[in-house]
């Protein structure tokens, strides 16, 4: 049990300060770094076992690499390459030397002050992501540049992981160690480092592209969510241990290639959405272990130090960024945007920088500096975002020429993406019935269901249909819900739609949805919610059998409508339901037969659309002549339409009147 109090009083720490964080506005990192600083042995109070936190930390920095080789696409890295390749290697090669000038200043050695550089380089996806979302840019050129921009840095990330261990070698302060590295020179070893990272990835993404994917869809046919996230796990934890038994390198690296592997898979979004929960849970223990290890008196003792590293972030960089944007081409909005969302250290910072100190090679300071200027630039985030509108009107003013640039910043869609779609989630009897309409009125649809066959059947007929639970964000922003028209969901389960409605308004708030319900819970949760329609599956059916019965004791099926409208409504139908389309069939023996449609003098609510007779539809006018047989095509509220059918089928000895 001696785990125990440090993962309970770690997570609850955890918990109430990155609740606290959110409610001001901030990230919840902030608060899973400040519940680290409470618990770690340089602040009073409860000390947790900062050796036991660092192991457990270790399954957070797989499965948080493993999220990261997911997410990674060359193809999004392709589509803006004349961009965020050189940019990202210019602003971060301009932070690496200035953090190499900060640590000689420091009294460091060179290759520390680069690592450090090397630290504080790297943004994170997340932040970016928030912000350019709130700035409604995610989709647009900026977006784009900026999600491109990171995925370099990650992977300049992950080639470091490979350097630093061959790095310790060179400089190794032991005397063993030193023997070493007189015998394997550093070039060397980075050569046969960068080799075996180089085998690795033929053998995991080559190999693994044919293997895993056929894996994870065995175990999907399975119908298990238990075996489809064990698999998941399986694959994060035993490639990464595989790669650092087999060839030598970091578990991370092992991670980044699996989460690659499974992301060339049309199975990665429910990968990924399986995998969200336990990297997010392992992750809030990495990012406490990385608090217990900073030091605020570290930073007592070299404020100036701590305000230079979080110059180089706040400023050197975007700087850079903005200046590379404006050069190339870029509208002052896009520039300012993507410097914005660059100006802060990414999580990554802080594995890099643990592995440096643990081997030797950046002094506990530089962590604690690298810890410093992710707290302090994630919280000063949100307010750069808000001040690019300002900004860019500043530079307007000065610079006309500048301002009068223009570029896709106004939230487009990614070219190929579908646009108002629908999303169906459930593609059993009720979701088969509504692609058929779908499909017969030519709208653009993308299907997720749960049963794997039911996906594969439906991706063979050419249909963009989605394997996974629909209650995941993932899985629903890989459906485009952002840009999507409606959301049905034709599956009952109640927790899934619960969740996939409320991610839906998140995204695109006021978005329409139809819920398909099996209890008056059910139907008054989802009633309650704007834009939402329920449809009670029971009562439909009930509704559609009472319509027979009453047609088949003599009701007419004006008159049936009305009273299932009625009981629907609990109340008078007639007086509240919307006006609609009927069909009113003039009998041959009718009173108004021989007479026009301006002679029915019919109410002024009501407007006749067509007369069809012998199958062919005339056009309604006030000269037209009725004829037994005729069908009237009227659009009309219940209770006008019960009064002209009323009219119609009065037979002629009745006594109904026709008009005047």
């Amino acid at each position: 049990m001696a785990w125990a109090p440090t993962v309970a009083v770690g997570l609850v720490a955890a918990l109430v300060l990155g609740t606290l964080a959110r409610r001001l506005g901030q990230s919840p990192l902030i608060g899973y770094l400040l519940a680290g600083v409470l618990i770690g042995p340089h602040t009073p109070g409860f000390t947790g076992n900062a050796e036991l936190a660092a192991q457990l930390a270790d399954v957070g920095i797989v499965l948080l690499m493993f999220g990261v080789g997911l997410g990674f696409s060359f193809a999004d890295l392709w589509s803006v390459r004349r961009l965020a390749v050189p940019g990202a290697v210019l602003a971060s090669g301009a932070v690496v030397l200035l953090g190499a000038g900060l640590g000689l200043l420091l009294g460091w050695s060179l290759g520390a002050g680069l690592v450090f550089g090397m630290c504080i380089a790297c943004a994170s996806t997340v932040v970016i992501v928030r912000g350019m979302t709130e700035l409604g840019l995610l989709s647009a050129s900026p977006g784009r540049i900026a999600v491109g921009w990171s995925l370099v840095e990650d992977l300049i990330t992950v080639v470091l992981l490979v350097v630093l261990p061959a790095m310790a070698v060179d400089g190794a302060a032991d005397v063993a160690a030193a023997g070493e590295a007189a015998a394997v020179p550093l070039w060397q070893a980075l050569a046969a480092s960068l080799g075996k990272m180089a085998l690795l990835a033929a053998v995991v993404v080559w190999g693994g592209g044919f293997v895993v994917p056929r894996l994870l869809g065995v175990v999907a046919r399975a119908q298990s969510r238990e075996l489809f996230t064990l698999a998941v796990l399986t694959l994060a934890l035993g490639v990464a241990y595989g790669a650092a038994a087999g060839f030598g390198v970091s578990l991370a690296l092992g991670a980044f290639f699996a989460g690659m592997v499974v992301g060339r898979s049309d199975l990665a979004h429910q990968a990924a959405a399986d995998a969200l929960p336990m990297r997010d849970a392992f992750a809030v223990l990495f990012f406490v272990a990385v608090g217990m290890l900073f030091d605020p008196a570290a930073l007592v003792a070299a404020p100036l130090a701590a305000l230079a590293a979080l110059a180089c972030v706040l400023v050197g960089k975007p700087l850079v960024a903005v200046c590379f944007l404006l050069r190339a081409g870029q509208p002052p909005r896009a520039a300012l945007a993507v410097a914005a969302g660059l100006a802060q250290v990414s999580e990554f910072g802080f594995v890099l920088a643990g592995l440096a100190v643990n081997l030797g090679i950046l002094p506990s300071l530089g962590r604690d500096l690298v810890l410093a200027s992710a707290l302090a630039s994630i919280m000063a985030s949100p307010a750069l975002f808000r001040g690019v509108p300002a900004l860019e009107r500043l530079i307007q003013r000065r610079w006309p020429r500048l301002g009068q640039r223009r570029a896709d910043v106004d939230g487009g869609v990614v070219a190929g993406a579908l646009d108002q779609h629908v999303v169906l989630v459930g593609c059993g009897r009720v979701g088969s019935v509504l692609m058929g309409f779908l499909r017969a009125r030519g709208v653009p649809f993308v299907a997720i269901d749960s049963d794997r066959p039911t996906v594969e059947r439906l991706q063979a007929q050419g249909v963009r249909a989605l394997y996974g639970d629909a209650g995941s964000p993932v899985l629903l922003d890989r459906a485009g819900i952002a840009r999507a028209r409606a959301l049905v969901l034709a599956a009952p389960d109640a927790v899934t739609q619960r969740l996939a409605i409320e991610h839906a308004h998140a995204v695109q708030p006021g978005l329409a949805v139809l819920a398909r319900v099996h209890t008056d819970a059910q139907f008054a949760a989802c009633a309650a919610v704007v834009g939402a329609r329920p449809v009670h599956g029971e009562r439909e059916l009930g509704h559609a059998m009472a319509r027979e019965l009453l047609q088949t004791l003599g009701a007419s099926p004006i008159e049936a409508e009305a009273a299932v409208r009625g009981v629907g409504t609990g109340g008078d139908a007639a007086a509240v339901a919307p006006p609609r389309l009927f069909e009113i069939a003039v009998p041959a023996h009718s009173t108004v037969s021989g007479r026009t449609l301006a002679e029915l003098r019919l109410p002024g609510g009501a407007l006749v659309v067509a007369v069809v007779r012998g199958g062919h539809h005339l056009v309604a006018r006030g000269p037209t002549a009725l004829a037994g047989g005729d069908v009237l095509l009227v659009f009309a509220t219940n209770a006008d339409a019960l009064a002209i059918e009323a009219r119609v089928r009065a037979p002629v000895d009745g006594s109904a009147a026709t008009g005047s």
